[in-house]
């Protein structure tokens, strides 16, 4: 059932009532913004298969092969804007009623949406750094090589977390130092099958903090963890939940 403005009232509240809140975030949020789910149909992995393209081993063994699937990656997420999701987060952050945003995306939308304390589980597309002598390169400035490489010869690697390679060991401990403390986690667009961001939401409703969850469809967290559920596109959700908490604020 599509959500209405009863559920949005009480979302707000929830909000306001149980602070500090956080995000996570998966690749729904960023359907709107043209980047298809590399799970779906239409998705990388459907033209990539992950274990020849998407694996720290087999960038190693053949990182030109590899930047096939990073181009045509890079071709989407050049393209993308952050779209009302994403800038509705920022607000949250900016009304401070939002603490952090964990992500498991790499498209820097979060940022370019007015984000600024995001939480990378699989790092960010927009950087690339040699695996030899260390030198880090903004894309853009390698966009025009292919594959791009650093001045001492060696192909780039672009800061996304390959399969193989472990979770970044900061953004895990912040991550549940915060779900620890949260009163409240905004689950947005997010299929939650993934650990150990699946993690999160669990990790916080442990310690009685309120599971708010935006998505199109039903997870497995909808039944046993989930207290509102908030069925639809998240942008639109997102930025009438900004309205809602705009006016709650208006009125203290």
């Amino acid at each position: 059932m599509p959500f209405s403005t009863d559920l949005l009232t009480r979302a707000a509240k929830l909000i306001i009532d149980n602070q500090p809140a956080i995000a996570l975030t998966g690749a729904g949020i960023s359907v709107a913004s043209g980047i298809p789910d590399f799970r779906g149909k239409n998705g990388l992995w459907s033209i990539y298969e992950p274990s020849e393209y998407a694996t720290i081993d087999a960038f190693m063994a053949d990182p030109a092969k590899v930047w096939k699937m990073i181009r045509a990656m890079d071709e989407l997420i050049s393209k993308a804007k952050p779209n009302p999701a994403h800038i509705g987060l920022g607000k949250l952050e900016k009304m401070d009623l939002l603490q952090y945003i964990i992500t498991q995306n790499v498209d820097n939308l979060h940022q370019d949406g007015g984000s600024r304390n995001v939480i990378e589980f699989h790092g960010n597309h927009s950087t690339l750094s040699c695996l030899f002598c260390g030198n880090k390169y903004g894309i853009e400035e390698k966009r025009q090589e292919f594959p791009p490489a650093c001045e001492c010869g060696k192909i780039l690697k672009p800061d996304v977390i390959f399969f193989g390679e472990g979770i970044p060991e900061m953004a895990l401990s912040l991550s549940y130092k915060l779900a620890s403390s949260a009163g409240t986690v905004l689950v947005i667009g997010t299929s939650a099958q993934v650990m150990p961001a699946n993690s999160i939401p669990v990790t916080a409703a442990r310690n009685n903090a309120k599971i708010i969850e935006i998505n199109k469809e039903r997870t497995f967290l909808t039944d046993d963890l989930t207290d509102l559920f908030l069925e639809g596109d998240a942008g639109e959700i997102i930025a009438e939940l900004v309205e809602e908490l705009e006016g709650l604020r208006g009125k203290d």
